[in-house]
Protein backbone atom coordinates (compact mmCIF):
# COMPACT_ATOMS: atom_id res chain seq x y z
CA UNK A 1 0.00 0.00 0.00
CA UNK A 2 1.26 3.59 -0.55
CA UNK A 3 2.27 5.55 1.99
CA UNK A 4 0.11 8.03 3.41
CA UNK A 5 1.26 11.12 5.30
CA UNK A 6 -0.98 14.46 6.99
CA UNK A 7 0.58 17.17 8.93
CA UNK A 8 -1.58 16.01 11.65
CA UNK A 9 0.71 13.00 11.90
CA UNK A 10 3.95 15.19 11.89
CA UNK A 11 2.50 17.45 13.78
CA UNK A 12 1.91 14.65 16.55
CA UNK A 13 5.55 14.10 16.08
CA UNK A 14 6.85 17.68 17.29
CA UNK A 15 7.39 19.05 13.44
CA UNK A 16 6.47 22.97 13.54
CA UNK A 17 4.00 24.61 12.01
CA UNK A 18 5.45 25.52 7.73
CA UNK A 19 6.40 24.51 4.85
CA UNK A 20 8.37 21.85 6.36
CA UNK A 21 5.64 19.66 6.86
CA UNK A 22 4.59 20.09 2.96
CA UNK A 23 8.12 19.20 2.28
CA UNK A 24 8.50 16.16 4.64
CA UNK A 25 5.27 14.26 3.08
CA UNK A 26 5.79 15.25 -0.28
CA UNK A 27 9.52 13.68 0.15
CA UNK A 28 8.63 10.99 2.00
CA UNK A 29 5.42 9.72 -0.42
CA UNK A 30 7.69 10.51 -3.41
CA UNK A 31 11.34 8.70 -1.91
CA UNK A 32 9.90 6.57 0.62
CA UNK A 33 6.36 5.46 -0.65
CA UNK A 34 6.86 1.47 -0.32
CA UNK A 35 7.46 2.40 3.57
CA UNK A 36 5.17 1.38 6.56
CA UNK A 37 3.51 4.40 8.49
CA UNK A 38 5.15 3.50 11.57
CA UNK A 39 8.72 3.28 9.25
CA UNK A 40 8.59 6.71 7.62
CA UNK A 41 7.42 8.35 11.03
CA UNK A 42 9.94 6.97 13.35
CA UNK A 43 12.83 8.19 10.06
CA UNK A 44 11.02 11.47 10.59
CA UNK A 45 11.25 11.53 14.13
CA UNK A 46 14.91 10.91 14.12
CA UNK A 47 15.63 13.59 11.22
CA UNK A 48 14.17 16.66 13.72
CA UNK A 49 15.87 15.64 16.60
CA UNK A 50 19.10 15.58 14.77
CA UNK A 51 18.44 17.60 11.57
CA UNK A 52 22.50 18.61 11.10
CA UNK A 53 23.45 14.29 10.55
CA UNK A 54 20.91 14.41 7.64
CA UNK A 55 21.72 17.58 6.42
CA UNK A 56 24.22 15.59 2.94
CA UNK A 57 21.51 13.32 2.70
CA UNK A 58 20.19 12.74 -1.00
CA UNK A 59 16.70 12.62 -0.11
CA UNK A 60 16.06 13.84 3.79
CA UNK A 61 18.71 17.19 3.27
CA UNK A 62 15.93 19.03 2.15
CA UNK A 63 13.61 18.25 5.40
CA UNK A 64 16.91 18.71 7.11
CA UNK A 65 17.38 22.02 6.13
CA UNK A 66 14.46 23.27 6.56
CA UNK A 67 14.27 22.58 10.00
CA UNK A 68 17.04 24.12 10.83
CA UNK A 69 16.79 27.23 12.67
CA UNK A 70 18.00 30.43 10.72
CA UNK A 71 19.22 33.22 12.22
CA UNK A 72 16.48 36.40 11.61
CA UNK A 73 17.36 38.78 9.37
CA UNK A 74 18.01 42.28 10.23
CA UNK A 75 14.61 44.33 9.12
CA UNK A 76 15.23 45.88 6.10
CA UNK A 77 15.31 50.14 5.74
CA UNK A 78 11.75 51.11 3.93
CA UNK A 79 12.08 52.28 0.54
CA UNK A 80 10.52 55.52 -0.19
CA UNK A 81 8.13 55.79 -3.36
CA UNK A 82 9.51 58.80 -6.11
CA UNK A 83 8.37 61.70 -5.56
CA UNK A 84 6.65 62.02 -9.00
CA UNK A 85 4.99 59.35 -10.83
CA UNK A 86 5.51 58.07 -14.34
CA UNK A 87 3.02 59.25 -16.93
CA UNK A 88 0.49 56.63 -17.91
CA UNK A 89 -2.27 56.59 -20.12
CA UNK A 90 -6.11 55.54 -18.71
CA UNK A 91 -8.53 54.36 -21.28
CA UNK A 92 -11.73 54.74 -20.81
CA UNK A 93 -11.03 56.88 -17.43
CA UNK A 94 -14.70 58.65 -17.05
CA UNK A 95 -15.80 54.81 -16.21
CA UNK A 96 -12.99 53.65 -13.47
CA UNK A 97 -13.47 54.07 -10.16
CA UNK A 98 -11.50 56.17 -8.10
CA UNK A 99 -9.61 53.12 -6.05
CA UNK A 100 -8.55 51.84 -9.11
CA UNK A 101 -6.89 55.37 -10.31
CA UNK A 102 -4.99 55.49 -6.80
CA UNK A 103 -4.14 52.06 -7.10
CA UNK A 104 -2.56 52.47 -10.26
CA UNK A 105 -1.06 56.58 -9.28
CA UNK A 106 0.64 54.72 -6.65
CA UNK A 107 2.31 51.77 -8.48
CA UNK A 108 3.73 54.20 -11.08
CA UNK A 109 6.02 55.99 -8.09
CA UNK A 110 7.90 52.83 -7.44
CA UNK A 111 11.53 52.91 -8.17
CA UNK A 112 11.25 49.74 -10.53
CA UNK A 113 8.40 51.44 -12.59
CA UNK A 114 9.48 52.59 -16.14
CA UNK A 115 5.62 53.16 -17.97
CA UNK A 116 2.14 51.83 -17.50
CA UNK A 117 -1.54 51.70 -18.88
CA UNK A 118 -4.98 51.52 -17.45
CA UNK A 119 -7.24 49.07 -19.20
CA UNK A 120 -11.20 50.08 -19.17
CA UNK A 121 -12.48 47.39 -17.39
CA UNK A 122 -10.41 48.30 -14.66
CA UNK A 123 -11.32 48.32 -11.04
CA UNK A 124 -9.97 47.95 -7.08
CA UNK A 125 -7.73 44.57 -6.63
CA UNK A 126 -4.72 44.33 -3.92
CA UNK A 127 -1.33 45.97 -4.94
CA UNK A 128 -2.24 46.91 -8.86
CA UNK A 129 -5.33 47.34 -9.97
CA UNK A 130 -7.24 44.41 -12.08
CA UNK A 131 -7.06 46.20 -15.38
CA UNK A 132 -3.40 47.57 -14.74
CA UNK A 133 -0.33 47.07 -16.73
CA UNK A 134 3.25 47.84 -15.38
CA UNK A 135 6.81 47.68 -17.11
CA UNK A 136 9.17 47.54 -14.55
CA UNK A 137 12.75 47.33 -14.69
CA UNK A 138 14.91 43.85 -13.80
CA UNK A 139 11.97 43.12 -11.07
CA UNK A 140 8.67 41.11 -10.84
CA UNK A 141 6.26 41.97 -8.64
CA UNK A 142 4.17 39.14 -7.36
CA UNK A 143 0.89 40.73 -6.79
CA UNK A 144 1.09 42.72 -9.64
CA UNK A 145 0.99 39.63 -11.61
CA UNK A 146 -1.94 38.47 -8.89
CA UNK A 147 -2.88 35.29 -6.75
CA UNK A 148 -4.60 33.09 -9.75
CA UNK A 149 -1.45 33.40 -11.37
CA UNK A 150 -1.75 32.63 -15.38
CA UNK A 151 -5.48 32.77 -15.75
CA UNK A 152 -6.88 32.24 -18.97
CA UNK A 153 -9.10 32.12 -22.18
CA UNK A 154 -9.68 28.99 -23.94
CA UNK A 155 -12.25 29.09 -27.18
CA UNK A 156 -12.68 25.88 -28.88
CA UNK A 157 -15.16 26.04 -32.24
CA UNK A 158 -16.44 22.84 -33.28
CA UNK A 159 -17.99 22.40 -37.11
CA UNK A 160 -21.02 21.86 -35.55
CA UNK A 161 -24.04 24.48 -36.26
CA UNK A 162 -25.28 26.83 -34.16
CA UNK A 163 -29.15 25.48 -33.63
CA UNK A 164 -27.09 22.50 -31.77
CA UNK A 165 -27.15 24.63 -28.45
CA UNK A 166 -31.04 24.98 -29.07
CA UNK A 167 -31.97 21.22 -29.99
CA UNK A 168 -29.07 19.18 -27.92
CA UNK A 169 -29.46 21.57 -24.17
CA UNK A 170 -30.24 19.14 -22.25
CA UNK A 171 -26.66 16.69 -23.74
CA UNK A 172 -24.77 19.74 -23.65
CA UNK A 173 -25.87 19.86 -20.06
CA UNK A 174 -25.08 16.55 -19.10
CA UNK A 175 -21.29 16.82 -20.52
CA UNK A 176 -20.52 19.83 -18.79
CA UNK A 177 -21.58 18.94 -15.62
CA UNK A 178 -20.69 15.06 -15.95
CA UNK A 179 -16.71 16.58 -17.84
CA UNK A 180 -15.71 19.86 -15.85
CA UNK A 181 -15.18 20.28 -11.25
CA UNK A 182 -15.23 23.59 -10.13
CA UNK A 183 -14.42 25.20 -6.13
CA UNK A 184 -11.84 25.82 -4.15
CA UNK A 185 -9.87 22.91 -2.89
CA UNK A 186 -12.21 20.42 -5.23
CA UNK A 187 -9.90 18.00 -6.19
CA UNK A 188 -10.31 14.59 -8.94
CA UNK A 189 -10.11 11.36 -7.32
CA UNK A 190 -8.47 10.04 -10.84
CA UNK A 191 -7.10 12.88 -12.39
CA UNK A 192 -5.25 12.73 -15.76
CA UNK A 193 -2.06 12.81 -16.23
CA UNK A 194 -0.08 15.51 -17.86
CA UNK A 195 3.46 16.48 -18.79
CA UNK A 196 3.46 19.78 -17.39
CA UNK A 197 3.11 17.65 -14.24
CA UNK A 198 6.88 16.37 -14.94
CA UNK A 199 8.35 19.48 -15.09
CA UNK A 200 11.91 19.79 -13.08
CA UNK A 201 10.76 22.72 -11.38
CA UNK A 202 8.21 20.69 -8.88
CA UNK A 203 11.97 18.87 -8.37
CA UNK A 204 13.94 22.20 -7.86
CA UNK A 205 12.41 24.83 -6.00
CA UNK A 206 11.53 23.88 -2.39
CA UNK A 207 8.11 25.37 -2.17
CA UNK A 208 7.00 23.39 -5.22
CA UNK A 209 7.98 20.26 -3.89
CA UNK A 210 5.74 20.59 -1.77
CA UNK A 211 2.62 22.06 -3.71
CA UNK A 212 3.58 18.67 -6.65
CA UNK A 213 0.85 16.46 -4.65
CA UNK A 214 -2.26 18.55 -5.14
CA UNK A 215 -1.15 20.11 -8.48
CA UNK A 216 -1.66 16.18 -9.66
CA UNK A 217 -5.03 16.10 -7.96
CA UNK A 218 -6.23 19.56 -8.93
CA UNK A 219 -5.06 19.60 -12.92
CA UNK A 220 -7.95 19.75 -15.34
CA UNK A 221 -10.55 21.42 -12.47
CA UNK A 222 -11.84 24.98 -12.54
CA UNK A 223 -11.61 27.14 -9.33
CA UNK A 224 -14.82 29.44 -8.37
CA UNK A 225 -15.75 32.81 -8.34
CA UNK A 226 -15.63 34.34 -11.92
CA UNK A 227 -14.39 31.05 -13.64
CA UNK A 228 -16.92 29.00 -16.46
CA UNK A 229 -16.70 26.80 -18.82
CA UNK A 230 -19.64 27.56 -20.99
CA UNK A 231 -21.55 26.40 -24.16
CA UNK A 232 -22.61 29.04 -26.18
CA UNK A 233 -22.48 30.43 -30.55
CA UNK A 234 -19.13 31.43 -32.16
CA UNK A 235 -19.61 34.41 -35.36
CA UNK A 236 -16.84 34.23 -36.79
CA UNK A 237 -17.00 38.05 -38.88
CA UNK A 238 -13.76 38.42 -40.53
CA UNK A 239 -12.66 35.92 -43.11
CA UNK A 240 -9.31 36.21 -43.50
CA UNK A 241 -8.57 35.33 -39.75
CA UNK A 242 -5.60 33.21 -39.11
CA UNK A 243 -7.28 30.05 -37.80
CA UNK A 244 -8.69 29.54 -41.30
CA UNK A 245 -12.32 29.15 -39.79
CA UNK A 246 -14.74 30.47 -43.01
CA UNK A 247 -17.09 33.21 -41.88
CA UNK A 248 -20.32 31.79 -39.97
CA UNK A 249 -22.14 30.94 -36.75
CA UNK A 250 -20.44 27.72 -34.63
CA UNK A 251 -21.06 25.72 -31.98
CA UNK A 252 -18.46 26.58 -29.32
CA UNK A 253 -16.62 26.16 -26.04
CA UNK A 254 -15.38 28.66 -23.57
CA UNK A 255 -13.60 28.60 -20.26
CA UNK A 256 -12.17 31.00 -18.09
CA UNK A 257 -9.95 29.70 -14.82
CA UNK A 258 -6.19 29.69 -13.47
CA UNK A 259 -3.66 27.54 -11.68
CA UNK A 260 -5.61 26.45 -8.79
CA UNK A 261 -4.29 25.88 -5.38
CA UNK A 262 -0.60 25.98 -6.97
CA UNK A 263 -0.35 29.16 -8.25
CA UNK A 264 -2.15 31.14 -4.95
CA UNK A 265 0.29 29.22 -2.97
CA UNK A 266 3.01 30.69 -5.20
CA UNK A 267 1.62 34.28 -4.84
CA UNK A 268 1.27 33.89 -1.19
CA UNK A 269 4.55 33.05 -0.26
CA UNK A 270 6.52 34.73 -2.58
CA UNK A 271 4.87 38.22 -2.04
CA UNK A 272 5.74 37.13 1.51
CA UNK A 273 9.28 36.85 0.67
CA UNK A 274 9.13 40.45 -1.75
CA UNK A 275 7.63 42.18 1.50
CA UNK A 276 10.67 41.29 3.72
CA UNK A 277 13.14 42.05 0.76
CA UNK A 278 11.54 45.34 -0.75
CA UNK A 279 9.47 46.95 2.55
CA UNK A 280 7.21 49.97 0.79
CA UNK A 281 5.01 52.34 2.79
CA UNK A 282 1.39 50.78 3.88
CA UNK A 283 -0.13 52.24 0.68
CA UNK A 284 2.34 50.20 -1.28
CA UNK A 285 3.20 47.11 0.58
CA UNK A 286 1.28 44.69 -1.71
CA UNK A 287 3.88 46.06 -4.62
CA UNK A 288 7.10 44.42 -3.29
CA UNK A 289 9.03 43.20 -5.45
CA UNK A 290 11.74 40.59 -6.47
CA UNK A 291 15.27 41.30 -8.50
CA UNK A 292 15.15 38.96 -11.17
CA UNK A 293 19.32 38.95 -9.93
CA UNK A 294 17.79 37.51 -6.89
CA UNK A 295 17.38 34.12 -6.32
CA UNK A 296 14.21 34.34 -4.98
CA UNK A 297 13.60 36.52 -8.17
CA UNK A 298 14.29 33.99 -10.20
CA UNK A 299 12.73 31.17 -8.15
CA UNK A 300 9.71 32.96 -8.72
CA UNK A 301 9.84 33.90 -12.57
CA UNK A 302 10.43 29.95 -12.88
CA UNK A 303 7.25 29.39 -10.16
CA UNK A 304 4.90 31.84 -12.26
CA UNK A 305 6.06 30.35 -16.08
CA UNK A 306 5.19 26.74 -14.65
CA UNK A 307 1.88 28.13 -13.06
CA UNK A 308 1.07 29.94 -16.20
CA UNK A 309 1.42 26.42 -18.60
CA UNK A 310 -0.61 24.77 -15.76
CA UNK A 311 -3.30 26.71 -16.52
CA UNK A 312 -3.02 26.25 -19.76
CA UNK A 313 -3.01 22.40 -19.51
CA UNK A 314 -5.91 22.52 -17.30
CA UNK A 315 -8.18 23.87 -19.99
CA UNK A 316 -6.62 21.49 -22.69
CA UNK A 317 -7.70 18.98 -20.68
CA UNK A 318 -11.56 20.27 -20.23
CA UNK A 319 -11.70 21.22 -24.26
CA UNK A 320 -10.19 17.79 -24.67
CA UNK A 321 -12.77 15.98 -22.92
CA UNK A 322 -15.66 17.58 -23.74
CA UNK A 323 -14.51 17.47 -27.18
CA UNK A 324 -14.18 13.67 -26.68
CA UNK A 325 -17.79 13.86 -25.29
CA UNK A 326 -19.21 15.94 -28.45
CA UNK A 327 -17.48 13.41 -30.99
CA UNK A 328 -16.22 15.95 -32.20
CA UNK A 329 -12.45 17.82 -33.15
CA UNK A 330 -12.43 21.55 -32.81
CA UNK A 331 -12.00 23.30 -35.94
CA UNK A 332 -9.89 26.23 -34.12
CA UNK A 333 -9.09 26.90 -30.58
CA UNK A 334 -7.70 30.88 -29.79
CA UNK A 335 -6.32 30.69 -26.43
CA UNK A 336 -4.51 34.13 -24.11
CA UNK A 337 -3.67 34.52 -20.50
CA UNK A 338 -3.58 37.33 -17.87
CA UNK A 339 -2.32 37.62 -14.43
CA UNK A 340 1.05 37.20 -15.65
CA UNK A 341 4.37 38.72 -16.56
CA UNK A 342 6.49 38.80 -19.87
CA UNK A 343 9.69 39.92 -20.66
CA UNK A 344 9.25 42.30 -23.79
CA UNK A 345 10.70 45.69 -24.98
CA UNK A 346 9.06 48.80 -24.43
CA UNK A 347 10.46 52.29 -24.56
CA UNK A 348 9.15 54.46 -21.43
CA UNK A 349 8.52 58.09 -21.89
CA UNK A 350 11.36 59.39 -23.78
CA UNK A 351 13.35 56.80 -24.03
CA UNK A 352 14.67 53.62 -26.27
CA UNK A 353 13.18 50.74 -26.05
CA UNK A 354 14.92 48.32 -23.61
CA UNK A 355 14.05 45.06 -22.17
CA UNK A 356 11.21 45.29 -19.32
CA UNK A 357 8.77 42.83 -16.94
CA UNK A 358 5.56 43.53 -18.05
CA UNK A 359 2.74 42.88 -15.51
CA UNK A 360 -0.62 42.47 -16.85
CA UNK A 361 -2.81 41.83 -13.91
CA UNK A 362 -6.46 41.09 -15.20
CA UNK A 363 -4.98 42.08 -18.75
CA UNK A 364 -4.95 40.65 -21.92
CA UNK A 365 -1.85 40.57 -24.44
CA UNK A 366 -2.48 42.83 -27.34
CA UNK A 367 0.57 42.73 -29.39
CA UNK A 368 0.17 43.23 -33.24
CA UNK A 369 -1.27 40.46 -34.37
CA UNK A 370 -1.71 38.32 -31.59
CA UNK A 371 -5.44 36.90 -31.10
CA UNK A 372 -6.89 36.76 -27.65
CA UNK A 373 -10.39 36.28 -26.15
CA UNK A 374 -12.25 39.27 -24.14
CA UNK A 375 -15.30 38.00 -22.36
CA UNK A 376 -18.60 39.88 -21.30
CA UNK A 377 -20.86 38.23 -18.57
CA UNK A 378 -23.11 35.63 -18.66
CA UNK A 379 -25.58 37.30 -20.27
CA UNK A 380 -23.40 39.41 -23.36
CA UNK A 381 -21.02 38.49 -25.18
CA UNK A 382 -17.38 37.87 -26.19
CA UNK A 383 -15.01 39.13 -28.66
CA UNK A 384 -12.39 37.30 -30.35
CA UNK A 385 -9.78 40.16 -30.91
CA UNK A 386 -6.77 40.72 -33.03
CA UNK A 387 -4.09 43.28 -30.99
CA UNK A 388 -3.28 46.21 -32.91
CA UNK A 389 0.02 46.59 -31.18
CA UNK A 390 -0.50 49.76 -29.53
CA UNK A 391 2.40 51.61 -27.76
CA UNK A 392 0.05 54.04 -24.92
CA UNK A 393 -1.25 50.49 -23.67
CA UNK A 394 2.29 48.64 -23.64
CA UNK A 395 0.75 46.38 -25.78
CA UNK A 396 -2.46 45.38 -24.16
CA UNK A 397 -6.34 45.21 -23.87
CA UNK A 398 -9.16 44.55 -21.25
CA UNK A 399 -9.21 41.08 -20.06
CA UNK A 400 -13.16 41.17 -19.70
CA UNK A 401 -16.07 43.47 -18.79
CA UNK A 402 -14.95 44.31 -15.54
CA UNK A 403 -16.90 44.35 -12.37
CA UNK A 404 -19.37 47.42 -11.90
CA UNK A 405 -20.17 46.29 -7.96
CA UNK A 406 -18.24 44.48 -5.82
CA UNK A 407 -18.76 41.00 -4.46
CA UNK A 408 -20.37 41.95 -1.38
CA UNK A 409 -22.54 44.97 -2.84
CA UNK A 410 -23.47 42.62 -5.57
CA UNK A 411 -24.95 40.20 -2.74
CA UNK A 412 -26.39 42.37 -0.86
CA UNK A 413 -28.33 44.30 -3.45
CA UNK A 414 -29.57 42.31 -5.97
CA UNK A 415 -31.99 38.97 -5.61
CA UNK A 416 -32.19 35.38 -7.52
CA UNK A 417 -35.62 36.37 -8.88
CA UNK A 418 -33.75 39.46 -10.79
CA UNK A 419 -30.96 37.01 -12.16
CA UNK A 420 -33.35 34.59 -13.41
CA UNK A 421 -35.31 37.34 -15.02
CA UNK A 422 -32.18 38.40 -16.71
CA UNK A 423 -31.27 34.77 -17.58
CA UNK A 424 -34.65 33.91 -19.04
CA UNK A 425 -35.05 37.14 -21.08
CA UNK A 426 -31.63 36.47 -22.66
CA UNK A 427 -31.95 32.29 -23.11
CA UNK A 428 -29.21 31.95 -20.47
CA UNK A 429 -28.88 28.67 -18.58
CA UNK A 430 -27.18 28.62 -15.52
CA UNK A 431 -25.25 25.82 -13.97
CA UNK A 432 -23.87 26.34 -10.27
CA UNK A 433 -23.23 30.35 -10.06
CA UNK A 434 -23.70 33.05 -7.32
CA UNK A 435 -25.05 36.42 -6.70
CA UNK A 436 -21.69 37.53 -7.07
CA UNK A 437 -21.49 36.75 -10.57
CA UNK A 438 -24.75 37.85 -11.72
CA UNK A 439 -24.93 39.70 -15.23
CA UNK A 440 -25.69 42.77 -13.35
CA UNK A 441 -22.36 42.98 -11.43
CA UNK A 442 -20.74 43.50 -14.83
CA UNK A 443 -19.78 46.57 -16.85
CA UNK A 444 -21.38 47.16 -20.05
CA UNK A 445 -19.16 44.86 -22.37
CA UNK A 446 -19.84 46.98 -25.64
CA UNK A 447 -19.32 49.80 -23.62
CA UNK A 448 -15.91 48.67 -22.74
CA UNK A 449 -15.14 47.45 -26.15
CA UNK A 450 -15.61 51.44 -27.93
CA UNK A 451 -12.74 52.58 -25.58
CA UNK A 452 -10.14 50.15 -26.89
CA UNK A 453 -10.85 50.72 -30.94
CA UNK A 454 -7.47 51.40 -30.92
CA UNK A 455 -6.12 48.81 -29.38
CA UNK A 456 -7.99 45.52 -30.72
CA UNK A 457 -9.56 44.62 -33.74
CA UNK A 458 -12.68 42.29 -34.02
CA UNK A 459 -12.48 39.01 -35.80
CA UNK A 460 -16.00 37.50 -33.94
CA UNK A 461 -17.94 37.14 -31.12
CA UNK A 462 -19.04 34.55 -28.61
CA UNK A 463 -22.65 34.34 -27.31
CA UNK A 464 -23.02 32.34 -23.80
CA UNK A 465 -26.00 29.90 -23.69
CA UNK A 466 -25.45 27.23 -21.39
CA UNK A 467 -23.17 28.36 -18.13
CA UNK A 468 -21.20 26.00 -15.96
CA UNK A 469 -19.94 27.44 -12.82
CA UNK A 470 -18.87 26.47 -9.00
CA UNK A 471 -22.11 25.94 -7.37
Amino acid sequence: MKLKLTGKDLRRIGYPEGKVISIAISVMQHSFKHTSHKEALELLEKVRQNPTKYLKNETLGTIAAELIEKPAPEPADEIPLSEERKEYTVFGADHIEAGAINQMEIAMRLPVTVAGALMPDAHQGYGLPIGGVLAAHNAIIPYGVGVDIGCRMCLSIYDLPENTVYGETKKLKNILQRETLFGAGREFSKPMDDEVLDRPEFRQIPLLRGLHDKAVRQIGSSGSGNHFVEFGIAEITDPDNEFGVPAGTYLALLSHSGSRGLGASIANHFTRVAMEKTPLPSQAKHLAWLSLESEAGQEYWLSMNLAGDYASACHHQIHHKIARALGQKPLAMVENHHNFAWKERHAGPGAEPQELIVHRKGATPAGKGVLGIIPGSMTQPGFIVRGRGEAASLDSASHGAGRRLSRTAAKNSLTWSQVQDMLNQNGITLLGGGLDEAPMAYKDINQVMSFQRDLVDVVGRFQPKIVRMDD
